[in-house]
C-alpha cells in the first residue's frame, strides 16, 4: 500500500554571479566546485534513500537556489536524476527554479524529459534600469524569450518572480511590470517586497529602503490587479490561477514533512528540524568523510509544534484548519491559545469561525507581528 512522505527540496548553490539584495546560500559557478556539490549530492541521497520506507512517496519535488539552470547541462540532469530516484506520487508536482539569462532550449528539454512539470522564472521586474540595479543578469526582453522557449517546450505551469518597493521603483513603475507580467498570463506569480538583509551588497551600500507608504501602496496594487486578473491570493506573497496554487509550498504552510538536500538545506521530519552546513566546500567534505552535513538539529516541542502550525497556517488565506488542528494535537486551537486569539480579534487582525482561524485583510499587513502572538515565552 502506497503511502504520503515528505516532499523533497534540493538547493543548488551556484549563480552566475551574486544580486545585491541576496543572502541565500549561493556563490558563483565553477566547474571544479560544481563537480563535487553534485557528486556529494548524489551521497546525501544515497543516504536516504537506502532507508527509505517501502511504499513511501514523495507529494513534490521542488529544486532552488541559487539558480539551478546555471548547471551545465550534464550536471543539471545528474541532479534531476536525484529527484527521480525517489518515489513519487503519481502527478505529483515537480518544480525547477529558472534564470531567465541561464535559460537554454537544451536545458528546457532536458528538464520537460525528466519529468518536471512547473517552472518557476526569476524575473523581478520587466523594467531594464532595475534590472541592472539589482544586479540581475538578464534584460526584460530576454526574459520575455525565455518565457516563450518555456511555453512552446510544452511547460503549461509556469510562475513568475516579481519584486516590489525597490528603491527608485515608482507605483507607475511597479504598475507596467505587474502589466507586462500579465500579458504573459502566467499560471502564477509571487510577489516579494525588497528587504535589505545582512550580508548583502545592498547592505554593505547603505541602501535605504523604499518608504513605507509606497511598499504598502505597491502591496496593495499587485492584490488589486492581479485579483482582477484571475490570480487569487492564496497566501501572503502568493497569487495563482484556480488549480494551480504551489503544492510544494502548500507542504510548508501546512507543517508538513519534508526532506532538504544540498548546502543549507533544512528538512523537517518526525518532528525534528534539521539544517544542513550552508558552506559548500564543508558540505562537499563532510559527506567525502562519510557523514551526514546536519550543521543544526531542533526537535519541537508540543508547545513550539502548535505554535508553528498556527504562525505558518496563517500565512494562507484560507488560514489555519480548527478540525485539522485537533486532529494534530488532540485540542482545538483556541483552547490552546485563548488569550493570543482574543487579543488579536479584539485588534481586528483575525477572524475565526467553527472551521478556521485566518487573518483579516489589516491583520495580512501585520503577519509579522501576529506570529509573535503564538510564540512560546522563551522563543518572543
Amino acid at each position: 500500500m502506497m503511502s504520503q512522505g515528505p516532499a523533497l527540496y534540493i538547493h543548488v548553490p551556484f549563480c552566475v554571479r551574486k544580486c545585491y539584495y541576496c543572502d541565500f546560500a549561493s556563490q558563483p559557478y565553477t566547474s571544479p566546485m560544481a563537480e563535487g556539490y553534485v557528486s556529494a549530492l548524489e551521497q546525501e541521497a544515497e543516504h536516504y534513500l537506502t532507508s527509505w520506507p517501502q511504499g513511501q512517496e514523495v507529494p513534490s519535488v521542488y529544486i532552488g537556489g541559487g539558480t539551478p539552470t546555471v548547471l551545465t547541462p550534464q550536471e543539471l540532469e545528474r541532479v534531476l536524476q536525484v529527484a527521480a530516484a525517489f518515489p513519487r506520487v503519481a502527478g505529483a508536482e515537480w518544480t525547477v527554479e529558472a534564470n531567465p539569462g541561464t535559460l537554454t532550449k537544451t536545458k528546457l528539454a532536458l528538464l520537460k524529459a525528466a519529468g518536471v512539470n512547473r517552472l518557476s522564472l526569476g524575473v523581478q521586474s520587466f523594467d531594464d534600469d532595475l534590472l541592472v540595479f539589482l544586479g540581475r543578469i538578464h534584460t526584460a526582453s530576454e526574459a520575455k524569450t525565455a518565457w516563450d522557449q518555456a511555453r512552446r517546450a510544452g511547460f503549461d505551469n509556469l510562475s513568475l518572480d516579481l519584486m516590489y518597493a525597490i528603491p527608485g521603483q515608482s507605483l507607475k513603475l511597479w504598475r507596467q511590470t505587474l502589466q507586462e507580467a500579465l500579458a504573459l498570463a502566467p499560471e502564477h506569480i509571487s510577489t516579494y517586497s525588497l528587504m535589505i538583509e545582512e550580508g548583502t551588497e545592498f547592505a554593505r551600500r547603505a541602501l535605504e529602503p523604499c518608504p513605507e507608504e509606497l511598499d504598502l501602496a505597491q502591496y496593495r496594487e499587485a492584490q488589486t490587479r492581479l485579483e482582477q486578473a484571475g490570480l487569487s491570493q492564496y497566501e501572503i506573497s502568493n497569487f495563482a490561477r484556480p488549480g494551480y496554487a504551489c503544492q510544494h509550498n502548500l507542504v510548508y504552510w501546512h507543517n508538513e514533512p519534508y526532506l532538504g538536500l544540498g548546502p543549507a538545506a533544512t528538512s523537517y521530519l518526525a518532528g525534528e528540524r534539521r539544517t544542513n552546513i550552508r558552506d559548500t566546500i564543508s558540505y562537499v567534505d563532510s559527506l567525502g568523510q562519510g557523514c551526514l552535513p546536519i550543521a543544526e538539529r531542533e526537535l519541537a516541542t508540543p508547545e513550539l509544534a502548535q505554535a508553528e502550525t498556527v504562525i505558518l497556517a496563517l500565512r494562507l488565506r484560507e488560514g489555519l484548519s480548527r478540525p485539522r488542528f485537533a486532529r494534530q494535537f488532540g485540542r482545538d486551537v483556541y483552547a490552546v491559545f485563548p488569550q493570543a486569539i482574543d487579543r488579536l480579534m479584539a485588534l481586528g487582525l483575525v477572524t475565526m469561525d467553527e472551521f478556521s482561524l485566518s487573518l483579516t485583510a489589516k491583520g495580512l499587513l501585520l503577519a509579522n507581528q501576529v506570529a509573535l502572538e503564538f510564540l512560546p515565552n522563551n522563543f518572543s
